[in-house]
């Protein structure tokens, strides 16, 4: 996902892969607590009628949860919705709820339908707990008109938007397969997660049916309904790869979105097949540049219908179908094992696709901003269980320093041990949800390395190195004498670090380990050095440098 995390008059320019994204924002209602798993429960499908209008905003709606009853002394199902507030014109209202088809007693709370059934429930089994409701999105769906002011319905639910327009378990720890039976009038296209699994015209509408087999995190189940231009880009393994984008930009959004199917290679190559029956990469009303929904990628409507080469974040969002989408944080203070992960496999794809040098200059980038979110933020760890709203967490943190985390990691563990832990890691928990522990122990399993110590002061700690030091020249010796300080707030951290020295055009590049306050490092030379300089080939998330001892280069 890339999006804005600023006011909602304001604007963000995010750089990934080297590549710029302007982004709007939208106005966004009072926050509601987040939303938890229900204990207790476990939602396996979730079968959603949704009836849509050119008339009104308002949708009526069936949802059917198929729940498994996991404790015996559960005696009330519920399930996340937003009511409408005191004098408010949206939210949704919960007119019936039945279970296995009996009605049952019910009330709804400002956002949450609770179904009350008595001591009847039995643990292991599974029940239909069915809600009929009605009512105008606060937010969720978004309904208005796009940039040529046609009319769009766009489902739109990170982190827990879902309970605006679906009555549903809205946490990424209770995955489900979802269907969604959408009826909409007959001029519009409709486009969701999974396959095409039916459809009929009904006068003067439409019902589409999209199902997944493959359980998701309601943050990516959702619909979208607008007229749409459909250009099929080609397959992989059978899989069509189309691009769905409005007809008055469909030349260049064909262009733009066009690309997704060499990167769908790489990351099938690199980590897993494909895990999904079809890809639609999506123009979109929504509030972020791109939004990783399962199978069905959504991208604001701007990106795709300018002239820029958005090839980055095109691999960013396709990157989400593997880690965040297949694979899912358990929950969101480990947001960072979706979007740094994201962010990071986009940099190996761009390596991949133009060569070392890309890498090089996208993870300079990063690392500069990630220094300036340090310094503006001393006390957030990557991992972060301070917020009050998952919302809080969308900084620069999970994404650009998740994904220098991942590069350290690279260089710690080799390349080829790196895509072995990915690889183990996503075929331990597909399908499911996973923990910065998890992804740890996958990578300790796939390397034999113990990786204990970095995963604690990387992603459990605050901040990075800052390096202040001075080199001289020992010719009786032939050593360069590195004094190296660590001038960041607490403990000093422990790396390799890489140094070049540099005599005239040429240089020679060694490693030393860091793991003190102050250190003296001694490295062999058979020259005076005319320059020194630390982590020349960006592998490391610091800042700070060394200078000659009494005076300048």
């Amino acid at each position: 996902m890339i999006r804005c995390v600023l006011s909602c008059w304001s604007a963000l320019l995010l750089l990934v892969g080297g590549s710029a994204f302007s982004l709007s924002c939208q106005a966004q209602p009072a926050p509601l607590p987040p939303a938890r798993p229900h204990p207790g429960m476990d939602v396996q499908h979730y079968d959603l009628s949704l009836v849509l209008s050119d008339s009104t905003d308002r949708i009526a709606g069936t949802a059917t949860a198929s729940v498994v009853v996991t404790a015996d002394t559960l005696t009330r199902l519920r399930l996340d919705l937003v009511h409408p507030e005191d004098g408010s014109r949206t939210g949704m209202t919960a007119t019936d709820v039945a279970v296995n088809g009996a009605a049952v007693p019910f009330v709804q709370r400002r956002h949450e339908v609770v179904a009350r059934v008595g001591r009847g429930l039995q643990a292991g089994r599974t029940y239909a707990l069915t809600v009929q409701y009605h009512g105008i999105p606060a937010d969720g769906l978004i309904i208005g008109t796009n940039q040529h002011g046609a009319r769009t319905f766009f489902g739109d639910n990170w982190p827990n938007r879902a309970r605006h327009w679906l009555p549903v378990v809205d946490h990424p720890a209770d995955k489900a397969a979802f269907t969604f039976h959408v009826t909409a009038p007959a001029h519009y296209d409709i486009v969701s997660n999974g396959d095409d699994v039916g459809r009929r015209v009904t006068g003067a509408r439409r019902t589409v049916t999209w199902s997944t087999k493959e359980p998701l995190p309601t943050k990516v189940a959702v619909i979208g309904v607008a007229d749409f231009a459909v250009d099929t880009v080609g397959t992989y393994r059978g899989r069509p790869v189309t691009s769905w984008v409005y007809p008055p930009d469909s030349t260049a959004g064909f262009q733009d979105l066009g690309q997704a199917l060499p990167i769908v290679q790489f990351f099938a190559q690199q980590i897993a097949p494909y895990p999904y029956p079809k890809l639609a990469n999506v123009q979109s009303t929504t509030r972020y540049g791109g939004m990783e929904n399962a199978a069905a990628i959504f991208y604001s409507e701007a990106a795709v219908g300018d002239t820029q080469n958005d090839e980055a974040l095109v691999a960013h969002e396709v990157a989400h179908q593997w880690f965040g989408n297949t694979v899912t944080e358990a929950d969101w203070p480990h947001l960072w094992l979706s979007e740094g992960f994201a962010t990071y496999l986009t940099q190996l794809y761009m390596e991949h696709a133009y060569g070392p040098a890309r890498l090089e200059t996208g993870m300079r980038q990063a690392r500069e901003r990630v220094i300036v979110f340090q310094r503006r933020n001393p006390n957030t760890p990557l991992v972060d269980t301070t917020y009050s709203d998952p919302n809080e967490l969308l900084t620069l943190n999970p994404y650009q320093k998740g994904a220098w985390v991942l590069h350290m990691l690279r260089h710690r563990v080799g390349l080829s041990g790196f895509w072995d832990g990915l690889r183990l890691y996503y075929q331990r928990f597909e399908e499911g949800n996973a923990t910065t522990a998890d992804f740890r122990r996958a990578m300790e399993d796939a390397t034999g390395a113990n990786l204990q110590r970095f995963f604690a002061q990387w992603t459990r700690r605050a901040g990075h190195p800052v390096i202040t030091g001075t080199w001289r020249y020992d010719a009786e010796a032939q050593e360069v004498v590195l004094t190296l300080r660590q001038t960041q707030a607490g403990a000093p951290f422990a790396f390799p670090l890489d140094v070049a020295m540099y005599a005239g055009s040429t240089g020679t590049t060694t490693t030393a380990m860091v793991d003190a306050a102050t250190e003296t490092v001694r490295l062999a030379a058979r020259e005076r050095p005319t320059r020194v300089v630390l982590d020349p080939n960006v592998r490391l998330l610091m800042e700070g440098g060394v200078r000659p001892a009494g005076g300048r280069e």
